[in-house]
């Protein structure tokens, strides 16, 4: 069975950076578009870049452009968030998860399997 694992959040000071990680296991993610979202408290659940499954196709909300970047590493079936620059409007939890198929958009109906999250919170 399909298991997304978040890790690498933390409390960082404004401009500082964390690197997200989403892990699977009981599947290859070869053929999985993933996804990172973010919830923060009051907030509705949004989506924060997405992959596709050969990595060749990234695509990012506007308010992260230029200050994260999503890659993945098919052969650790693992998939990266990396976050810099950050600023406390980025605190929430942040959760990744799974679409079935080459690629995916950033609506949360499109994807399937869910992680439980690991929190970021940005301040001084």
């Amino acid at each position: 069975q399909l298991q997304l694992v978040e890790s690498g959040g933390g409390l960082v000071q404004p401009g500082g950076s964390l690197r997200l990680s989403c892990a699977a296991s009981g599947v290859t993610l070869d053929y999985y578009a993933i996804g990172w979202f973010r919830q923060a408290p009051g907030k509705e659940r949004e989506g924060v870049s997405c992959i596709s499954s050969t990595g060749g196709t990234t695509n990012y909300a506007e308010s992260v452009k230029g200050r994260f970047t999503i890659s993945r590493d098919n052969a650790k079936n693992t998939v990266y968030l990396q976050m810099n620059s950050l600023k406390p409007e980025d605190t929430a939890v942040y959760y990744c998860a799974e679409h079935w198929g080459i690629l995916a958009g950033m609506g949360s109906y499109e994807y399937d399997y869910w992680g439980q999250g690991t929190q970021v919170t940005v301040s001084s």
